[in-house]
This record gives structure tokens, sequence and C-alpha cells, in this order.
């Protein structure tokens, strides 16, 4: 799970995971929407798979990477479970249920 948020600590990286919710796309498309170098953005890659919240597949020498929402989802549930949310709302009490007003 740290290697996760490790992962969304850096802007560009949560922006990449922004522009893949629309589907797949080459590293060159994702690079060219960033003003920093390849050589940078190879590196936010390689973060972003190394968490598993991409996948890059080869596709005649051209990578083409998308988005792996259950890692995130994994991540933000695990997350949420020791903070101790995501439990169910407390049950009102049975006279409300059956809509008995006071």
């Amino acid at each position: 799970m740290s290697n996760v948020f490790d992962a969304l600590s850096h802007p560009i990286r949560r922006e990449v995971l922004e522009l893949l919710k629309g589907g797949g796309m080459t590293a060159g498309e994702i690079a060219d929407r960033f003003p920093v170098s390849k050589p940078t953005m190879s590196g936010h890659f390689a973060k972003l798979k190394e968490a598993g919240l991409i996948h890059g597949e080869n596709h005649r020498g051209t990578v083409v990477y998308t988005l792996n929402m259950s890692t995130l989802e994994e991540a933000l549930h695990g997350f949420m479970g020791r903070m101790g949310l995501g439990h169910a709302p407390a049950q009102r009490p049975t006279d409300e249920l059956k809509g008995e007003s006071r």
C-alpha cells in the first residue's frame, strides 16, 4: 500500500492517472502533455507501474499505458479500514424504520 501512496504523492503521476481514465494512451501521447523531459516521464511511468497503478503493453515498439483501478481501489479500502472508515452506517432505531414519528 505504501508504494501506491508514494506513487500518488507527485502531481504529474496523479495527472497521468487522470489522463488514463479516458482509456489507454501511448507513452509519447502522455509525455507530450507535460513540460518535462521524456526520461523524467519514464521515471514517473516506472513509479506508477511499480505501484501497480498502470499497465504498460508493448505494441510494435510503442508502449501503451492503461489504468489499473483495482490496485487503487484495494489501497483506498485498506487505508479506510486502517482509519476505521467505510463501515456500514449505524442502524436507525426500529420505530423510525417503521415510519413512526415521535
